[in-house]
């Protein structure tokens, strides 16, 4: 019935709106994507300020390698907690309001660490969980989001964009935290990140909107242009959500399964990669720091040259589903290569090459799983990704533990790089299997 409706919705289509009819200078919708771009900066500028902080933290308060994990996995607990809620709440009331305050709670958050931290052990795991529940909504809403502003054309490298907004932050977090840290103290990293939320927010309420039809400032002739080239339906909110349509569909789980095997590898290299370049290759904190940033910069890059691709593909005549398998198969089996290297690498250059191409051709994965959830259900494209980035969160929290407990119990490093590979693996399997880039629902 919903092929049905879908096929009908084609038929009365408006006429599509070119870009030369009338529209000049800057786009809105280009503000949109460059505010969730910054909102993504600050996602992950927040939270690799840890994975370097930590080494200052565990000698100061005598943390082993187990307690240094739980730590590290406390900020998913609370990251968990708000996937599927943000992204029902995106839908719903719009991307506007959860993303704004989204960003405000992690920046508190953020800020109040210090203090959480010489409180305690507890106070301290409080305090991560409080920021995760706070970002844990940041990728829902922005999915939202850019579902009803972004055109179907310029969706792969918008998605790209934005996401390498992420690894931009984790670029700009490692390099410049060694200096901070040393300079003020490991507190003053959290205080110094922590604030830039508020001057975000502004700026992003009073300038955004959730949806196209909201905004009275949006030029009617961009508005027309968005409403005609994005799927039908999209532009408005969710007046409900089919969870049981969406829960039945093989499509909807190759996502979450797929995400689940791919955050496994990347959130261990976010949250572990200094204390790895510290315990196996002898580096201080700011080399550590330093060396960090290389993977992360690759991944901002190929990001975004993933997305352009994908969306050129597509324009040559590419069906979304081989694009979209092209893609991830890429960002699985690139990192699982480079990963299973790592095992038999001593030298800095080796596994800082190693690790530039796990994440760089990780990146890919911006272009294939993670622009998959507007393909087949753009309507509910918040609640999509919500639910598979549960899957990616649980991957975090259970990865952080499992990687303090092997280095704990004496499995070292090349156990955790097998780990990982072997997740890359079946994430492969399953993707090229069960995926597609099809419309399935509305």
């Amino acid at each position: 019935m919903a092929e049905v409706e879908d096929m009908q919705a084609v038929a009365v289509a408006p006429a599509v709106v070119q870009e030369s009819d009338g529209l000049e200078g800057w786009r809105k919708r280009w503000t949109v994507v460059a505010m969730c771009f910054v909102a993504f900066v600050l996602c992950n500028l927040d939270r690799v300020n840890m994975s370097v902080a930590i080494l200052p933290m565990s000698q100061q308060f005598g943390w082993d390698a187990a307690t240094m994990g739980l730590v590290n996995s406390s900020f998913f607990w609370g990251y968990l907690l708000t996937q599927v809620a943000g992204g029902v709440l995106a839908d719903r009331v719009g991307g506007k309001a959860v993303l704004g305050l989204g960003v405000l709670w992690w920046s508190l958050a953020t800020a109040a660490t210090p203090v959480a931290a010489s409180m305690g052990l507890p106070a301290l795991l409080g305090a991560r969980c409080l920021m995760g529940i706070g970002e844990g909504v940041a990728m829902p809403a922005m999915n939202a989001m850019l579902a009803k502003w972004v055109p179907i054309s310029e969706r792969s490298r918008s998605l790209a964009l934005v996401y390498s907004g992420m690894f931009t932050g984790s670029v700009v977090g490692l390099g410049a935290s060694p200096h901070i840290v040393n300079a003020m103290g490991w507190p003053s990293v959290f205080w110094w990140f922590g604030s830039l939320g508020i001057a975000w927010a502004l700026v992003w309420f009073s300038q955004v909107s959730s949806t196209p039809r909201e905004d009275a400032r949006l030029d009617p002739r961009e508005r027309a242009f968005i409403e005609a080239t994005t799927p039908q339906n999209t532009t408005g909110r969710a007046a409900s959500i089919p969870w049981r349509q969406i829960l039945s569909r093989k499509e909807v789980w190759a996502i979450i399964l797929s995400h689940f095997c791919h955050n496994w590898g990347l959130f261990i290299l976010l949250t572990w990669m200094p204390a790895y370049y510290n315990q196996v290759l002898g580096l201080n904190l700011t080399e550590s720091g330093i060396l960090s940033v290389l993977p992360w910069a690759a991944m901002a890059l190929m990001a975004n040259v993933a997305g352009w691709a994908a969306d050129a593909l597509a324009e040559k005549g590419w069906s979304l589903t081989t694009v979209r398998k092209v893609m991830q198969t890429i960002g699985f089996l690139g990192p699982a290569f480079f990963l299973s290297q790592l095992g038999s690498v001593t030298s800095v250059s080796g596994a800082v090459l190693c690790m530039i191409g796990s994440q760089g051709l990780d990146a890919f994965s911006q272009a294939g799983l993670y622009a998959n959830h507007q393909d087949i259900g753009p309507r509910y494209a918040g609640v999509l990704l919500g639910l598979s980035n549960t899957a990616g969160v649980l991957a975090g929290v259970v990865g952080s533990l499992v990687t303090g407990w092997l280095l704990q119990s004496g499995g070292g490093w090349p156990a955790v790089w097998q780990v990982a590979v072997a997740l890359y693996l079946c994430g492969t399997a399953i993707w090229l299997t069960f995926s597609t880039g099809e419309k399935i629902f509305d």
